[in-house]
């Protein structure tokens, strides 16, 4: 890197992306994540609950299927780097994704009568449809960030943004279900009364959940490819196979070390998976899930917010290991907090406590949610660099590969922890009336799986981020050689 000028002040105060076109990417990441939180956070109690899958299974199956959609993720990451489309190549892709994305989120939550295996068929083969459908519209809209703007500052921002807005609306669903659990009549209470006990969600709710989050999330989607510009363009004619994709990766070491500490820290994606069972078990019902994830999401908001702050103080690696260590620590504070809570629910210092412990699991967040995006898209530009080929494309999906085998690993093993605790058991016997609530050991193997096990990984998914290397200086001259290169380009 030695030699090459780094960016003069003139060209990092440029700005290339207007409010509207930043309020429409974060918009549309916003309803693109309602809908991923949704399946997330309600597919597998719907399916225990509704259609009478066992819960485990239901986590197995959730697993299989987004390892078998998987290969979608290249197929699309190719798609797009030899689209030659005049709507541009992320914004055509996304506008493919739309319509299958809204047909089969609604889908999903219909209740059907089939029992044994050919329910679990159906489950899976739906689940299926609507993994590749999110496919088609993750990686565009994740891999556009990387053209909406040349300058990695404004990038860094844009991403910060955008990914707040992305954290809020993976959560919007538990504001959203009680919404409509209010509308529709003769199901779940969303406020228990004195006297009253609190009553499941029926299907009706599930489905009419599904239906206004498919709607509003797939219109704020669409406002990516209406508004947004893709402003660095370099077009391949490449046909770009798996086995390229492989050896894009091998040869791309900060994407590499982005890709396997997201791995490693699979179990951050655990406490949405189960995020409905455990406000069911820790605070008496579904309908609560809300408190648990607006505790939490604020925090997150606040991390994610904080983090163009701590990057341009230290750094993307620096930021990212702190966050991790930091979210170790308070996840295993948060987990003996609650230990001591469920035996004394009353104590109120005690009960002041869980809730800011969750809280403050909130604020490691932006390692999880925003650095591999800036870091990915660092990575594109280091790999152009080196090799004067652009693969967004690849680089993206194999990013939202990534994310979404972590996701349905952490979902996985967090319902395993659920069935492990008997929920399944004590949930059929309150309903029944011979259990008059969760017995403390069903709410630390839940909470434990919530808090503890996503920190104990977040801490080991640092290892790789200490040999990562594209920041300060560094980063900078390569954005600079870049723009260089396409300015002689476009004057040729």
């Amino acid at each position: 890197m030695n030699g090459v000028v780094l960016m003069s002040e003139k060209t990092q105060a440029k700005k290339y992306m207007n409010f509207k076109e930043i309020a429409a990417y974060s918009l549309g990441l916003f309803g693109f994540q309602a809908i991923v939180g949704l399946l997330n956070s309600y597919q597998a109690e719907f399916d225990a609950s509704i259609l009478g899958a066992d819960i485990a299974v239901v986590g197995i199956l959730i697993l299989v299927a987004k390892i078998i959609s998987a290969v979608a993720d290249p197929v699309v990451g190719g798609l797009v780097d030899r689209s030659k489309s005049k709507y541009g190549k992320f914004k055509s892709m996304i506008m493919y994704s739309i319509v299958p994305l809204l047909v089969f989120t609604a889908v999903v939550f219909v209740k059907v009568p089939f029992t044994g295996f050919a329910l679990y068929a159906w489950i899976f083969v739906t689940y299926l449809i609507w993994s590749i459908a999110m496919t088609m519209g993750d990686v565009p809209s994740q891999g556009i960030a990387s053209a909406l703007t040349p300058d990695p500052t404004e990038r860094t921002n844009v991403v910060s943004i955008s990914n707040t807005f992305k954290q809020i609306g993976f959560s919007a669903c538990v504001v959203i279900v009680p919404i409509v659990c209010l509308i529709i009549k003769g199901g779940s209470k969303v406020i228990v009364a004195k006297g009253e006990t609190d009553t499941p969600m029926i299907a009706s709710e599930y489905l009419g959940t599904a239906i206004l989050t498919a709607v509003l999330g797939c219109a704020l989607f669409a406002l990516i490819p209406l508004v947004n510009k893709e402003r660095v363009k370099v077009e391949s004619n490449e046909k770009v196979t798996a086995k390229d994709m492989l050896l894009a990766l091998k040869n791309n070491k900060p994407l590499m070390l982005v890709i396997v500490s997201y791995f490693l820290g699979f179990g951050r994606q655990m406490a949405m998976g189960i995020q409905v069972q455990a406000a069911n078990v820790l605070l008496g019902s579904q309908n609560l899930v809300a408190v648990l994830g607006i505790v939490t999401a604020v925090g997150s908001m606040i991390s994610m917010a904080l983090c163009p702050l701590l990057i341009k103080k230290m750094n993307e690696k620096k930021a990212y290991i702190l966050l991790s260590v930091y979210g170790f620590a308070a996840s295993i504070f948060s987990f003996v907090v609650g230990h001591f809570w469920f035996s004394n629910p009353s104590n109120i210092v005690l009960t002041v406590l869980f809730y800011a412990s969750l809280f403050l699991i909130g604020l490691q967040f932006g390692a999880v949610t925003l650095m591999p995006m800036i870091m990915t898209a660092d990575a594109v530009d280091y790999y152009e660099y080196e090799t004067g080929k652009r693969m967004e494309g690849a680089a993206y999906s194999i990013l939202t590969l990534t994310i979404k085998v972590c996701l349905a690993l952490g979902t996985a093993l967090g319902l395993v922890f659920v069935q492990f605790s008997g929920y399944a058991d004590t949930l059929s016997q309150i309903n029944a009336g011979t259990a008059a609530g969760f017995t403390t050991h069903t709410k630390d193997i839940i909470f434990f799986a919530y808090t503890a096990v996503p920190g104990i990984l977040a801490l080991l998914s640092i290892v790789p981020m200490f040999k990562y290397d594209i920041v300060g200086e560094k980063k900078q001259a390569i954005s600079k050689a870049l723009q260089e290169r396409r300015a002689k380009a476009e004057s040729k």
